[in-house]
């Protein structure tokens, strides 16, 4: 199937800085078949409902053929669909009615790494002189037979793994499943290159880069040193792949042409791409991999996907970027399927629905392409899922200090109904009690609900240009307090106001600023004589003066 490519946005070309994305987790969206899984059918169900809440992007987790060790993260068959989701005539027809209602969708690309089950892999174990003998990242033993190095894996342990048959290590960034490919063979980049133009030429519009800054190591292997001051936002404070920098295991200078050859592809299809940083300094990494319209269209860190709730903090992150940055473009992001949902990690355990709202007006009012995750439109908090359901192996290997990725992936309860509406079976995850109170279908009878609000604000923001395209500028206040100005040439800037806290707070205006208070954002607040009054997790929109 060939794309159209007279099927064009009718945007300018960087129409994504427009745009929002809305990821769907497809395991745990909707389950058509009653096998307890979600589908790719499943999805294109739900799609009305996400066009319902006014985004542009669906981002789907992959689907491929998969061992699923890693939940699909693992790739057996890139031109494939696993069975467990569907087949390609499924994903056919999911384009096409994501198509037909103005979606785009963007799919996973994990190419970093595949599933040990790939035969790649299998003919690259097979010997030391098959065809892809060096696909992969191999190397010897030291003289006393240990590892090559000291490069930890993410997921715990060291990131080697002895094989039988060749007699050698082979490299694992995450699970000892997850063999590493090389990528200083270009054979393994044109393989990739020919696996994304089969889904291009099937009509997807973007692509989801995971672990963007994994592809190269360091041909010569050297140590990484210990960390100069340790890593607490790529993995928790439990796992001591954080007490190293790593300067020679991800992030080397060889990728940045890699990006730009996956880019010339993606133009070819007038598709957009994103990609996940994780590195030592995410944001530089960020800006470097998005400067010069010749690399990733977009990128994201995990540097909001933190604990820490901090309006000086948020404020540190965006400027930083924006002064590294040479014309790039952030997406960020405050909610995926790798942390705790953003209603408990920032809002506490009994995060009322007021927080969710707050939240997502404060992600939309950030300069960038925001990512939004399954179930945050509904005010989901994390789900307690206790150590004998548990799936997740990351959560496995470091419980009970870290409890893996599972309680923000359990299934979306559509209804307040048995499995809340996601199977006709027993699911993969239990879903959540405490969801389904707050479930799809009664939230539509609620015009005070999250999800009333998601699609009203959505749509309010698309109404004003500043919130998309303006520069941005923050204010000093108090640290419970963010407030931003948005500067767009041609219209009147928009100062906002954020209270962060659960105690109601009183904020200056700048001097600079009117109080001449926009209407239909849905937050409560006022001001007056240059003091906006928030109550707690209020907030304010205004012209300045």
């Amino acid at each position: 199937m060939t794309k159209q490519l007279t099927q064009v946005s009718p945007h300018a070309a960087d129409w994504y800085r427009d745009a929002i994305i809305y990821q769907v987790y497809p395991r745990s969206y909707m389950d058509s078949n009653g096998d307890g899984v979600g589908d790719l059918p499943g999805i294109t169900a739900k799609l009305d409902y996400i066009a319902s809440l006014g985004v542009d992007i669906v981002w789907i987790s992959p689907f491929f053929k998969s061992p699923m060790k890693d939940f699909g993260y693992d790739i057996s068959d890139y031109c494939d669909v696993d069975p467990l989701f569907g087949t390609l005539a499924d994903f056919d027809v999911l384009i096409a009615k994501a198509h037909s209602l103005g979606l785009k969708i963007m799919i996973d690309q994990v190419m970093a790494h595949t599933a040990e089950e790939h035969p790649w892999f299998k003919e690259s174990r097979s010997s030391r002189d098959n065809p892809k003998a060096d696909w992969y990242v191999w190397a010897d033993p030291k003289p006393d037979g240990n590892p090559p190095n000291n490069w930890l894996s993410v997921f715990g342990g060291s990131a080697w793994q002895w094989d039988t048959r060749r007699r050698q290590y082979y490299m694992h960034n995450f699970l000892v499943s997850q063999p590493q490919l090389n990528f200083h063979n270009p054979e393994v980049q044109q393989a990739h290159l020919a696996a994304l133009r089969f889904w291009l030429e099937r009509g997807v519009d973007g692509i989801r880069l995971d672990a963007s800054n994994y592809h190269f190591h360091d041909r010569q292997l050297r140590d990484n040193p210990p960390a100069t001051n340790r890593d607490s936002i790529t993995v928790t404070d439990v796992n001591p792949y954080g007490m190293q920098a790593h300067d020679f295991d991800k992030t080397q200078p060889e990728n940045v042409p890699f990006l730009q050859k996956l880019r010339a592809l993606l133009d070819e299809y007038q598709a957009v791409s994103i990609g996940e940083v994780g590195s030592d300094d995410s944001l530089a990494t960020m800006a470097e991999y998005t400067e010069g319209g010749d690399k990733l269209h977009m990128a994201y860190s995990f540097n909001l996907l933190v604990n820490l709730l901090s309006s000086h903090y948020i404020r540190q992150q965006v400027e930083q970027f924006e002064a590294r940055v040479k014309g790039g473009w952030a997406s960020w992001s405050v909610g995926n399927h790798d942390v705790p949902r953003v209603a408990s990690r920032w809002g506490g355990p009994a995060a009322p629905q007021a927080f969710a709202k707050l939240a997502l007006a404060m992600q939309l009012s950030l300069k960038g392409t925001p990512c939004l995750y399954q179930g945050d439109e509904l005010a989901f908090a994390e789900a307690d899922v206790p150590f004998e359901l548990l799936q997740d192996p990351y959560g496995i290997t470091f419980w009970p200090e870290f409890k893996g990725r599972d309680g923000c992936r359990t299934p979306i309860a559509w209804t307040d109904g048995a499995n809340g509406g996601f199977t006709t079976g027993k699911p993969w995850l239990p879903v959540s009690p405490d969801h389904l109170a707050k479930a799809a279908s009664v939230q539509e009878a609620d015009q005070e609900s999250s999800l009333a609000f998601t699609r009203a604000f959505v749509a309010w923001r698309r109404r004003h240009p500043q919130l998309q395209r303006g520069e941005i500028v923050f204010f000093d206040t108090q640290d419970s307090v963010l407030a931003l100005r948005r500067d767009l040439a041609g219209e009147r800037s928009i100062l906002a106001v954020f209270n962060l806290s659960g105690e109601a707070v009183t904020v200056d205006l700048p001097q600079s600023a009117g109080a001449e208070q926009l209407q239909g954002y849905g937050l409560p607040g006022s001001a007056a004589d240059g003091k906006v009054q928030l109550p707690a997790y209020g907030g304010w929109f205004g012209y300045t003066a």
